[in-house]
């Protein structure tokens, strides 16, 4: 029988170790920003992102050694963007895992060049993890395609409409544009590139696609719905904060019964997504689950 709780902690603590080779610690006058970047990096989480790269590999044949550069690259990148949400000029917030953000430790000036860094290494990381498993043409789709995720097209842009939306009533589907952007963008690349490195076919990647934009959206529905029902202890960063900021969100659209509800019929559209690729997509099945039933 399949334990998802120990499948995602043997994943994060793999993928704990791979990060903490992409960024090493350093001595000397580099050592500041190094520091600022291993102290977000490093901080925990449940590095969802990166272990559904390495999931979508594993569903598709493949080994999880071929999307390891691509769970760091994409790690990487989610950090920069915590980092950056976290600043006085967006969101201002002083937690983030439990722990002082990175600006309250550092200031605004490092956490934002901390950020940078991890932003740009993350290519790099991608980049050097090619190997004779992997055909280059593959590496150079994965690379445009992350790009693409967080960059203008996708988080990046996603973040400037959630922000020229605050106070404004949006529809169902200028939301879910929204977050497919903001939040969903990066889920995407994560399991269509964890996927394609580890040779999916075009009928698999079809599958995946959409599997992907479910899970991604579910987990910002799920996210909304907590900001409001569970507590700063239990999330670890400061809750309640939605409503205060006027931001859109579903509960405020849909209310939280319907919120329930819109989450779980995405996680059943994404287990219909896979419902052909057997056991081997099993992690992907009960990660979909997770997302939608956890409670922090």
């Amino acid at each position: 029988m399949f334990d998802l709780d120990r499948y995602l902690k043997d994943r994060a603590a793999t993928v704990e170790r791979a990060l903490e080779r992409a960024v090493p610690e350093v001595s000397g006058p580099d050592a500041r920003l190094s520091d600022a970047m291993r102290y977000s990096l490093l901080s925990g989480g449940k590095r969802l992102r990166p272990i559904l790269a390495l999931a979508a590999c594993e569903s598709v044949g493949g080994a999880i050694e071929s999307a390891m550069g691509l769970a760091c690259a994409v790690e990487m990148i989610h950090t920069y963007s915590l980092i950056h949400d976290d600043l006085p000029c967006m969101d201002n917030d002083d937690f983030r895992h439990g722990r002082p953000t990175n600006h309250k430790i550092y200031g605004d000036a490092m956490a934002t060049l901390a950020g940078d860094a991890l932003l740009t290494d993350a290519f790099k990381v991608l980049a050097r993890s090619v190997s004779e498993a992997v055909p280059l043409e593959l590496m150079v789709a994965t690379i445009a395609e992350l790009s693409e995720a967080a960059g203008s097209a996708g988080m990046v842009g996603g973040q400037v409409i959630d922000i020229q939306s605050e106070n404004q009533k949006l529809s169902l589907d200028e939301l879910k544009h929204l977050h497919s952007k903001k939040t969903g963008a990066l889920f995407r690349a994560s399991i269509l590139g964890g996927a394609r490195l580890g040779g999916a076919s075009a009928a698999e990647m079809v599958s995946l696609e959409a599997f992907a934009r479910a899970v991604g959206l579910a987990f910002q529905v799920v996210d909304d719905i907590l900001d409001v029902e569970s507590t700063t202890e239990k999330m670890g960063k400061r809750t309640q904060k939605d409503d205060a900021l006027g931001k859109a969100t579903f509960p405020a659209l849909l209310g939280l019964e319907e919120s329930h509800a819109f989450a779980r019929s995405l996680m059943h559209t994404a287990h219909s997504a896979i419902a052909g690729f057997g056991d081997r997509a099993e992690p992907l099945r009960q990660i979909a689950a997770f997302m939608v039933e956890r409670k922090s």
